[in-house]
């Protein structure tokens, strides 16, 4: 009888003793979280004795800001709004700080860096057993990260990792041919950090007298917010029973102070 989720995460805790083994119900979801030193040998373990025979991606995450929003969703008789006032991502030019709302609506504060900041993950599929997990280290240093390639392991990661480094910065020790895989070999930065702005830092256009493609600074483009589609709950009980207490309504409709 094949090992459910739950089982199968207490394997891994004795044999990963040190590493923090966490599963998403319902779906079942396995994630593995281990040092960056450990981040290979846990890998090759995981293939040699879980039977993970393939590593279908590698990936980088930039947690800087991460559990924030823009949106005040709280219930009120005023509906809902949009805290804009600080400079989220997307709304801040080249050399400037993300950053948030502060208590004061006038007021912002810069967005701070969290202490683990950038990670490697890496999602694994066991074939024979109809299994998938997630690999996932934090790199030890926000300014370098770094962490080991898994080339080695699975040959296959190799242009994932270079992606990841285009991207997000992480650099993968070992990896034979670390370059951009996306960008230009000019670019400057890396285009998925959170303090990366959506306009970038140059811009491309053709220069009639000169007859060539120019790269200046950015100076024609606005930075712009993609406003996402919020789906909210149904607050009209809620807020008809503010407008309620405002009119100092309590059985039924009338002005205020109306006999009942």
């Amino acid at each position: 009888m094949a090992q459910t989720a739950d089982q199968f995460a207490d394997s891994l805790r004795a044999r990963f003793p040190a590493a923090t083994v966490t599963v998403a119900q319902p779906r079942g979801e396995l994630s593995v979280e281990v040092a960056p030193a450990e981040w290979q040998a846990t890998a090759r373990v995981l293939r040699d004795e879980f039977a993970f025979e393939q590593c279908v991606d590698v990936c980088g995450v930039d947690y800087l800001g991460y559990g924030g929003d823009e949106w005040d969703t709280d219930v009120s008789s005023e509906g809902f709004s949009r805290g804009v006032e600080g400079k989220g991502p997307g709304r801040f030019k080249w050399g400037e700080q993300p950053s948030r709302q502060a208590a004061q609506p006038a007021e912002s504060i810069i967005e701070p860096v969290p202490a683990r900041r950038f990670a490697a993950v890496a999602h694994l599929l066991s074939v024979s057993a109809n299994r998938r997990v997630r690999l996932r280290a934090y790199c030890a240093e926000e300014g370098l990260p770094v962490v080991g390639t898994l080339t080695g392991i699975w040959p296959g990661t190799e242009w994932f990792e270079r992606e990841a480094f285009d991207l997000f910065g992480i650099l993968f020790a070992g990896h034979h041919d670390l370059r951009r895989i996306l960008t230009d070999y000019g670019f400057v930065g890396h285009p998925f950090r959170k303090d990366f702005p959506l306009i970038g830092n140059v811009e491309v256009r053709y220069d009639a007298d000169r007859q060539r493609v120019v790269y200046e600074p950015v100076t024609s483009v606005e930075p712009r917010v993609g406003v996402p589609r919020v789906i909210r709950d149904d607050a009209r009980f809620q807020t008809a029973k503010g407008e309620s207490a405002d009119l100092k309504v309590a059985e039924r409709i009338g002005p205020a102070g109306a006999a009942k």
